[in-house]
C-alpha cells in the first residue's frame, strides 16, 4: 500500500500548542510565534521583499488562536495547524502563476474566487494566491501542498493536476465567506481511479446536464467521467462512420468535444463505453443480419453474432473513430452479459458459433473461448490508439482455454450473473481491478429487480475501496491492485426520474463516494456532519 500523509490527531495539536506557548513564556511576552511552511523554514512572516509603498501583511502572532484544517470534501489527509489571520479572498487580489501551463487553472480559480489574473509575476504581494508546479520525481501527481502564511497562499504540486486539486480545497474552505485556515496542508488521493459512469444510451441528458455534473465532479476532486453511449435502445453519439446507427436524440460531435473539453479543463478524463458483443441492440436494428440467432432459428435481443467477420468490422470502426474523438487514455468496452453465455449448454443452444470456436481453437473450442477472443480483438483495436482497455468482470469466463489479454482492466460490478467470479479470483491472478459495486454504487433508474437508490449514508459509513462485491472487502493484500471506482447512473426505467430528480439524488452518494476514494479511513466527521457539509458547499 502506498504510503500518505494521515491528519494530525487532535491530541498532537493541543500538545504543539502547549509546547509552543512555553516557549514563549520562557522567552519573554516580547517574542511573538510565526508559522513554518511545514518544511521547516522558520523565517518570521514578512521577510519576503515587497513591492514598494506596499501595505505589510498581517503577521501571525500568539493573538490568533491555533488553526483548524479546512473543511472540504474530500477532507485533507494531513494539515499542520499554525497561529494566524488565514486568508481570504478580496476583489483586486491577484492570482498569479509561476509557469504558463497553469494559466487555465490561474483564470479559472480567479473567476471564482473574484479576484484578478494576473499571468507570471516575479513579485509578491499581501493577499496573492501563487500557484506552482514543483517537480517531484516518485511524488503522485495528484498530490499538491497549499500553504496559507504571510497575507498569502501557495498551492504546488509535482503536476498541473495536483495544483488544480489544491485550487479546489482552497476553493471550499473559503465557500460562503470562509477563510482558508493558517497553517500547511498536504495532501493526496489514495486510489488514482475516481470515476462518475453515466448511461447515456438508455436515457438521453442534454449537453448542458452533463457539463454541470463535470463542474460538480471537479470540485470533488472526480477524475474520470464515464459515458456508456451504445446499448439495446438506443445509440446516443453522432457517427460518421456508421450513421445509420444514431439515434434521433443524441450528443452532436461538437457537443461531445465541448464536453470532453470541459473535462480535459477540469483534469477529468471521459472514458467511452461501446458495450460488446451484448448490448449491441441499436447497432443491429440497422443490421438485422447480424442479430445472433439460437438453434431454434430465434433471434437473441441484443446480441450480435461474434461468427460474422463483418460484426467484428462495424465495431472496430466503431471503436476507432470514436478512440480519435476521445483523447484520453481509458476505453471500456462492455463484454457483460453476452446471452449466448448464459445458457445452460451454449454449444447445444448456439451450433454457429460452436462451429466459429472450433475452427478457430480446435476441436475442443468452446462458445466462452470464441467470446473471450472476441473481447481480445476489441481490446487490440484500442490498444492500437494507447488505451488501457477495462471490460466488465462476467467479461473475463472461467476455465476458457483463451486469456483475455493481460492489459484489459476488470470493472467488478456484480457477483449476480452467470460465471460472475469472486473478485478474489481476479486480483489472486494479478489483475488490477476498478470497483463499480452494485451493491453500493449503482443507482438504477426505477428500481427493477433488486436495486435500491443507493444512499451517501450508507457509502460513507460501509463501504471502502476493497468493497468489491456485496458487503465483504477484499483481503488488504490486493490493496494496490484496486486502483480505485466508479458511482454509476443506469437509465434501466429512463422516465421515472428526470433529469433534475437524477442530479439530486446523486448529489450526497457523489460526495460520500469521493470521500472514500481519497480516503478509505474512517472519516473523522460524523455522517450528519458531513452532509451539511456537503448542503453549505452545494
Amino acid at each position: 500500500m502506498s504510503q500518505h500523509g494521515r491528519r494530525i490527531p487532535a491530541n498532537k495539536v493541543k500538545q504543539r500548542a502547549v509546547i509552543a506557548g512555553a516557549v514563549v513564556a520562557s522567552l519573554g511576552v516580547g517574542v511573538g510565534l510565526w508559522a513554518t511552511d511545514g518544511d521547516g523554514d522558520g523565517d518570521p512572516p514578512g521577510s519576503a521583499a515587497r513591492s514598494s509603498g506596499e501595505a505589510a501583511a498581517p503577521s501571525p502572532s500568539r493573538s490568533y488562536p491555533l488553526s483548524k484544517e479546512p473543511r472540504t470534501i474530500p477532507a485533507v489527509r494531513d494539515h499542520t495547524p499554525a497561529r494566524g489571520p488565514g486568508w481570504q479572498p478580496e476583489k483586486g487580489n491577484r492570482v498569479v502563476v509561476a509557469d504558463s501551463g497553469l494559466a487555465d487553472e490561474g483564470k479559472l480559480v480567479a473567476g471564482e474566487l473574484g479576484m484578478a489574473y494576473a499571468g507570471e509575476k516575479d513579485d509578491e504581494r499581501a493577499g496573492d494566491l501563487l500557484l506552482d508546479v514543483k517537480a517531484d520525481k516518485g511524488a503522485n501527481p495528484e498530490s499538491y501542498t497549499m500553504t496559507v502564511r504571510d497575507g498569502r497562499v501557495t498551492v504546488t504540486g509535482p503536476a498541473e493536476a495536483g495544483v488544480w486539486f489544491g485550487t479546489r480545497t482552497l476553493k471550499q474552505a473559503v465557500d460562503g465567506g470562509g477563510t482558508a485556515p493558517e497553517g500547511v496542508v498536504k495532501d493526496e488521493p489514495a486510489k488514482p481511479k475516481r470515476g462518475f459512469s453515466l448511461d447515456i444510451a438508455r436515457k438521453h441528458y442534454d449537453a448542458d446536464w452533463i457539463k454541470d455534473r463535470i463542474r460538480e465532479l471537479g470540485d470533488l476532486k472526480y477524475n474520470e467521467l464515464g459515458l456508456h453511449f451504445s446499448d439495446d435502445q438506443a445509440f446516443r453519439i453522432e457517427s460518421d462512420s456508421h450513421p445509420e446507427i444514431v439515434s434521433d436524440e443524441h450528443l452532436t460531435k461538437a457537443e461531445t468535444k465541448e464536453i470532453i473539453d470541459l473535462a480535459t479543463s477540469r483534469h477529468i478524463t471521459v472514458v467511452p463505453e461501446i458495450d460488446s458483443p451484448g448490448h449491441l441492440g441499436a447497432v443491429i436494428a440497422a443490421h438485422p443480419d447480424l442479430q445472433l440467432r439460437n438453434a431454434q432459428g430465434t433471434a437473441t435481443r441484443g446480441a450480435i453474432d461474434i461468427s460474422e467477420p463483418e460484426a467484428a468490422e462495424i465495431v472496430d470502426d466503431l471503436l476507432d473513430e470514436y478512440a480519435d474523438l476521445f483523447p484520453g487514455s481509458q476505453f471500456h468496452l462492455g463484454a457483460d452479459e453476452y446471452q449466448a453465455l448464459v445458457v445452460s449448454d451454449p454449444e447445444a443452444s448456439y451450433p454457429t458459433l460452436a462451429a466459429a470456436a472450433r475452427k478457430a481453437y480446435g476441436s475442443d473450442g468452446t462458445v466462452a473461448d470464441l467470446t473471450t477472443g472476441w473481447l481480445n480483438g476489441r481490446a487490440k483495436t484500442v490498444m492500437a490508439h494507447d488505451r488501457t482497455p477495462r471490460a466488465w468482470n462476467d467479461g473475463f469466463f472461467k476455465d476458457t482455454s483463451v486469456e483475455p489479454v493481460e492489459d484489459l482492466k476488470v470493472a467488478y460490478w456484480t457477483g449476480k450473473e452467470i460465471g460472475a467470479r469472486p473478485p478474489a479470483e481476479y486480483l489472486s491472478a494479478g489483475r488490477e481491478v476498478l470497483n463499480y459495486n452494485d451493491e453500493f454504487l449503482y443507482y438504477v433508474l426505477g428500481e427493477p429487480q433488486t436495486f435500491v437508490y443507493p444512499t451517501g449514508e450508507r457509502i460513507y459509513e460501509q463501504w471502502t475501496p476493497r468493497v468489491l462485491r456485496g458487503t465483504q472487502a477484499v483481503d488488504a493484500e490486493y490493496d494496490d491492485q484496486v486502483l480505485g471506482g466508479s458511482f454509476a447512473v443506469w437509465g434501466d426505467i429512463p422516465s421515472a426520474q428526470t433529469q433534475a430528480q437524477v442530479a439530486d439524488g446523486i448529489r450526497l452518494p457523489l460526495a460520500a463516494t469521493v470521500q472514500k476514494l481519497w480516503d478509505p479511513d474512517k472519516p473523522e466527521l460524523s455522517w450528519a456532519d458531513f452532509k451539511s457539509l456537503a448542503d453549505r458547499l452545494d
